[in-house]
């Protein structure tokens, strides 16, 4: 019988990706998702890629009695998968409130759910943003976590909190809590990738929205860091090992391997790419020259961050396949393919 396990925000951009994963390693996947920044649309296009449609569920997370009924309704689920959020960094600065409700009630409502329904298993979607701008780098799952420059990250350092002292009062229960870097690409089916609504908060589509003239310019946020060349540095890493970090995640608490009930791991290449250099790899891969504009800082930005991987590396066997050029590629192939449907 099938493992099931249930996707939050399973339509969305890595939500979508790992949906394909799981089904390719023989699970049975459910997802949930309200459609604020994706389409019903990509459970069809999980479905054609896998041959097994996912059923979709669609609801918001922070109506309790909804998420309730869901699991009585849905028994023997093996793990929740947490992407369901919201996740720009500027607008979180500017709507505080919005980010608190919608990341922190969600993630409440699932671990009730977990503890009433005897789930016993969560991986959490965690971000690089809780360790701030870190002091060394790059940066270990041993660093401090540093006051969050942004409501996002301070959202998701909250939810590390609440998972901890949950796990810690719950027997039973166990939670992987992954810390991405920069998630960017799309699957090289071209069915799925990044879509965001209005325009972009992340470089990549930005890019490829600029590259393909939906947008006049990418605006570039600040040249003057104290950076090599000025301007911010990430760590880029394909969204289809992200994605399959998951798995691994997932299989890890499923197996009972995992060594701690509250495990984290750094989820990145190791390899710090700054903005200017991510345009030049997008140029190299597509052949276009992009027109951008160099202004003001964002607010909640941080200026450096790069992942030290070797722990996710050593215990959960995984790293990053993909290279920067690779992850471009597939974006600019998405870019293209979303543009041609219009």
């Amino acid at each position: 019988m099938k493992k099931k396990i249930v996707v939050t925000g399973g339509t969305g951009y890595i939500g979508s990706h790992t949906a394909v994963e799981l089904i390719n390693e023989g699970f049975e996947v459910i997802l949930i998702d309200n459609l604020y920044n994706s389409e019903a649309i990509v459970a069809d296009r999980i479905g054609e890629i896998t041959g097994v449609k996912p059923e979709l569920e669609v609801f918001d997370l922070c109506r309790r009695k909804k998420v309730s009924n869901f699991f009585n309704e849905n028994k023997n689920i093996s793990a929740i998968i947490h992407f369901a959020a919201y996740k720009a960094v500027g607008e979180s600065v500017d709507k505080p409130l919005e980010y608190y409700r919608n990341n922190l009630v969600s993630l409440i409502n699932l671990l009730y759910a977990m503890r009433e329904f005897s789930i016993p298993s969560i991986v959490f979607s965690s971000s690089c943003t809780v360790y701030g701008q870190p002091e060394k780098l790059p940066v270990t799952e041993e660093a401090p976590v540093q006051p969050a420059i942004s409501p996002y990250g301070n959202t998701k350092q909250i939810g590390e909190e609440i998972i901890r002292d949950t796990i810690a009062a719950s027997k039973g229960l166990k939670a992987i809590s992954l810390r991405y870097f920069n998630p960017i690409g799309a699957h090289p089916s071209g069915l799925i990738g990044e879509l965001p609504r209005g325009v972009p908060e992340n470089l990549v589509p930005f890019i490829t929205q600029t590259a393909s003239g939906k947008r006049d310019e990418l605006k570039v946020f600040g040249n003057d860091y104290t950076t090599p060349d000025g301007f911010c540095i990430r760590d880029y890493l394909h969204v289809v090992d992200l994605a399959k970090a998951h798995v691994i995640a997932v299989k890890r608490m499923i197996e009972g391997k995992n060594k701690k009930r509250f495990e984290v791991f750094n989820l990145g290449t190791g390899k710090g790419v700054s903005v200017l250099e991510a345009i030049r790899s997008f140029e190299r891969v597509s052949g276009k020259k992009l027109k951008y504009r160099i202004t003001d800082r964002r607010a909640g930005d941080i200026e450096k961050i790069w992942a030290d991987p070797s722990f996710a590396n050593k215990e959960l066997g995984w790293k990053t396949i993909s290279s920067l050029d690779e992850a471009m590629k597939t974006a600019w192939e998405w870019e293209k393919k979303i543009r041609k449907k219009k």
